[in-house]
């Protein structure tokens, strides 16, 4: 009997649609150094229907917008939808770095690398495809009775 999950597909695995996705692998080559596991492409389109790609030891997959497939016919990517609340956080070794590797690559830098009350080195790119991801290096241990007192310090938020 096989192995009903695949050697190195364990845990969750990030799905993301992308438009368009060949533009998107590029781009995470460029920015993270994903390795490209797997692609097929629709034969009349040639829009890419599966991908597979590891960045780090992690599986990410991706595809094109497909809103012919979906019941309600409407896009769902980020960039069709306006946004996704969706955040992807990677732990590297250096974030300065890997936040200005991504920008040379063409994200945009929402949250410059700074240090953080939690302990890490931590910022914010949005990829070209409209996809947030979360960059940071532990920098520190931070005990739990200082996190609480960092947090009882901070303003309250405002009633809407």
């Amino acid at each position: 009997m096989s192995n009903p999950i695949p050697q190195g597909h364990e845990g969750l695995i990030p799905h993301l649609t992308c438009d368009p996705c060949k533009d998107a692998i590029t781009f995470y080559r460029e920015a993270f150094g994903a390795e490209e596991l797997q692609r097929g492409e629709h034969p009349d389109t040639g829009k890419i229907m599966h991908a597979a790609l590891r960045i780090e030891g992690r599986v990410l997959y991706l595809c094109d917008d497909f809103p012919e497939f979906c019941a309600d016919g409407k896009p769902n990517s980020p960039k069709a939808l306006g946004g996704s609340p969706v955040t992807i956080h990677r732990y590297v070794p250096d974030c300065d770095a890997a936040i200005a590797r991504a920008e040379r690559a063409g994200a945009t830098v929402m949250m410059p690398p700074g240090d953080q009350f939690w302990g890490d080195r931590y910022g914010v790119v949005v990829d070209p495809f409209g996809h947030r991801w979360s960059l940071a290096t532990h920098v520190r241990e931070v005990s739990e009775a200082e996190l609480a007192d960092v947090m009882a310090q901070m303003a309250p938020i405002p009633e809407q």
